[in-house]
């Protein structure tokens, strides 16, 4: 058997170590497969980019319809009532943020026509004119009886004239009560739920104020509302 040499074993060695070369087909479907994963990438963060602008504009337009009917809500609330007296016409102005149920119950007693003839049952003067369905002499006798009380207080515990009023207890029964001070009353909150103050019309108040009454506070002539008008704007 024939002998190799030793140089010839070398160069055969060095044959089998030496890298292959890669094909150019191969480079070419590798430049192709990392593109198409570049491309793939870029158009996957190109949607979830455009669906997260998508969903904040929606939310924002959802936001701001809510907004918008909300406002339109308070809008359409009235924030005026006329008083058409048998003496004349009295505007208030309602206090629809600070007593909010009670002025929507007052609206809904407007719209189903509680104060269309109602009679002033009571006028005291320097006090209070009051109106309504009931004749609650007792809450009358009540105030009445602590004038000379009331005058010993500190002045500036009193609350201003011309303020609109109903009385605390339920109105189930009785309706809808109304009280219009005519001078400034102290612990009023404790009497009444003030919901509103006049802003036209005091001379019209003063006038009801002035007619003639019995011994139980209640006017000799018949004075009463004829309608109220409620109304967004003056």
């Amino acid at each position: 058997m024939a002998r190799i040499k030793p140089q010839a074993l070398l160069q055969q060695s060095k044959k089998k170590k030496a890298p292959r070369s890669v094909s150019v087909s191969t480079i070419a479907l590798y430049s192709v497969v990392a593109v198409v994963m570049v491309f793939f990438l870029f158009a996957t963060y190109r949607h979830w980019s455009q669906r997260s602008i998508i969903l904040t504009e929606e939310g924002t337009s959802n936001f701001q319809v809510e907004e918008e009917f909300q406002e339109s809500k308070k809008s359409d609330v009235p924030r005026y009532a006329d008083f058409n007296t048998s003496k004349g016409l009295i505007t208030v102005e309602l206090y629809k943020e600070g007593s909010p149920e009670i002025v929507d119950e007052f609206i809904e007693a407007c719209q189903k026509g509680h104060f269309k003839g109602m009679l002033f049952q009571h006028v005291v003067k320097h006090f209070v004119i009051q109106g309504g369905d009931s004749d609650n002499q007792a809450v009358i006798e009540d105030w009445t009886s602590r004038e000379k009380h009331y005058n010993q207080l500190d002045k500036g515990l009193k609350h201003e004239a011309f303020l609109l009023g109903t009385s605390n207890t339920k109105h189930e029964k009785e309706g809808f009560d109304i009280f219009i001070t005519t001078a400034p009353i102290p612990d009023l909150n404790a009497k009444l739920n003030v919901f509103g103050h006049v802003i036209k019309g005091e001379d019209i108040v003063q006038e009801i104020e002035e007619v003639d009454t019995d011994e139980h506070y209640r006017p000799k002539s018949r004075i009463g509302i004829i309608d109220v008008t409620l109304k967004q704007k003056i």
